[in-house]
């Protein structure tokens, strides 16, 4: 078994992944769109970033409906992308230079372009791949109401009718029919999905949207009540469409694959659920080896949410001996130094933040541009490329304001990212300060502050093997114990005291107090 430095947990148990959009990452063929090329050419920056493994976000064939989440041929790389071979040469590079890489794989749904439902479409009731889907007729005289009353993610019905009069389910855009994993083909179809990438080499897998793949027996009407407080995609127990307790059967058939496979190849899930205690069960011993926990990403700026948020995670997930994960921002939220304010005061925050977040037991997740300290680009509304914008009657923006291309160097846009002129989302002014060639000649800067706290966590051994304790800290702070390393976060408006010893790191220069939002490890 492939071990890390720390004991005998798999590496996954306590690793940095850094999460990759493709489409935003690097261009390396100058068509104003990220693409595998890109991501092999800018590896090294993630070598002295120190993370241990990458999660590659869709780079399938996709009509690109949902960015990449419509899948057409799961087991081939869209042109816009590039190549096998090129996906195939940015896994050999990752791997010289020591870095796991995982991909995404998408149960729930698939492009209204895969084989399987041009099948239908042709076939019509005759089909035999039409039960590979959520196909129902509808209600009313004719047929022409919904089955039930479910709403999709992206805005309007979660359904979508049939030219044959039937309509199918689509609980995000209505290119992403939601397949039917009771038909055995579905089961069998992502068991050779998941086979195809292992023997290519990779290490493991993101799950999407891991609470999705069970319906519940009749698919019954939603009290549309329930949502009216958390939105369309937020976990409520009370939400009929997610997290039915057959899903979990389908988790143990991708552990079953993962482990006949050499290397601790392993499985994070997606999963929104209601509370810890549901998302522990998704990670018991023979079903998927760690899942996002989404609590620090809900949890306001303050000491109080941060530690509730901790408490909850640790407690839940301790019952069934599983890591914890933390993550700060993905390309579905906003961008954690936006959602703390904006601004100085947003980017100090999210770096504090970073420090709390590297050093807490189990795995963390970096969103592309965390490292930078990036924040949501307000871009014009007709820049906008997300599905939700027009599902939404252009009264929700959607998600496209944290997937703005990175900037690598210098003053104007695009910043070093593509050879050409374009990018497939503007990318703003005044961004020449946090592009990472400027950051890396400032020691003071986002950049380097990410890069040593990655590298300390590997050569401190507490930050990562150490026992887990709270330490009493002053009002509207936050502080634990990490063996001889304590963790101190000032979330209030004034200064206050630091711990008794060595200064091991700060999310800013600090002098005698830690100042307002800042963190500290003092050892």
């Amino acid at each position: 078994m492939a071990k890390n430095a720390f004991g005998d947990a798999p590496w996954w148990a306590s690793a940095v992944f850094y999460q990759i959009y493709p489409r935003s990452f690097a261009d390396g063929n100058g068509d104003g769109t990220g693409d595998l090329v890109g991501v092999r050419e800018r590896l090294d920056h993630l070598v002295e970033l120190g993370i241990d493994a990458i999660w590659l976000s869709p780079f399938y064939r996709s009509p690109m409906a949902d960015g990449g989440y419509d899948i057409a041929d799961p087991c081939d790389v869209d042109p816009l992308f590039g190549t096998l071979a090129d996906f195939d040469a940015m896994l050999a590079a990752a791997h010289e230079r020591g870095i796991r890489v995982t991909v995404d794989i998408v149960p729930n749904h698939f492009s209204d372009q895969h084989p399987w439902f041009q099948a239908v479409l042709a076939g019509g009731k005759d089909a035999p791949e039409r039960s590979r889907f959520v196909i129902r007729p509808g209600r009313g005289a004719d047929g022409e109401l919904p089955p039930n009353n479910w709403p999709s993610v992206f805005g309007g019905p979660a359904w979508h009718r049939l030219p044959d009069g039937d309509w199918y389910l689509h609980l995000f855009a209505p290119e992403q029919p939601d397949v039917n994993w009771l038909d055995p083909a579905v089961p069998a179809e992502f068991e050779r999905i998941m086979r195809f990438w292992l023997d290519r080499g990779v290490d493991g897998f993101r799950v999407d949207v891991a609470h999705s793949m069970a319906k519940p027996d009749g698919l019954p009407d939603l009290d549309l009540d329930v949502l009216a407080d958390v939105g369309t995609n937020m976990p409520t127990a009370a939400d009929l469409r997610w997290d039915r307790d057959g899903v979990h059967d389908y988790h143990r058939l991708f552990r079953r694959v993962l482990d006949s496979y050499p290397g601790d190849r392993m499985a994070v899930g997606e999963a929104w659920v209601a509370d810890p205690a549901r998302l522990a069960a998704y990670v018991r011993p023979d079903e998927l080896n760690l899942t996002f926990n989404f609590a620090l990403v809900e949890a306001q700026w303050g000491a109080k949410s941060f530690r509730d948020a901790i408490d909850r995670s640790l407690a839940s997930l301790a019952d069934v001996g599983a890591p914890c994960t933390w993550v700060l921002s993905n390309h579905d939220v906003d961008r954690a130094a936006t959602r703390y304010g904006g601004g100085p005061q947003g980017v100090a925050r999210h770096r504090a933040a970073m420090l709390v977040e590297l050093a807490l037991p189990g795995a963390a997740f970096l969103y592309n541009g965390d490292e930078l300290g990036l924040e949501n680009v307000e871009l014009p509304d007709d820049a906008l490329q997300d599905p939700t914008w027009e599902r939404s009657g252009h009264t929700e923006r959607g998600r496209d304001g944290e997937r703005v291309p990175l900037p690598w160097s210098g003053d104007v846009a695009p910043y070093g990212w593509t050879s050409g002129e374009r990018t497939w989302l503007p990318m703003p002014d005044g961004w020449g300060p946090v592009a990472v060639a400027a950051q890396e000649r400032d020691p003071a800067s986002t950049l380097h502050v990410v890069r040593t706290a990655v590298r300390l966590r590997r050569e401190v051994a507490d930050l990562t093997a150490g026992e887990f304790a709270w330490v009493d800290a002053p009002e509207d702070c936050l502080s634990f114990r990490r063996g001889d390393v304590t963790v101190l976060l000032n979330t209030g408006g004034v200064p206050v005291p630091l711990p008794t010893g060595e200064i091991v790191h700060a999310s800013a220069p600090v002098t005698g107090e830690l100042p307002p939002d800042t963190a500290v490890w003092v050892r």
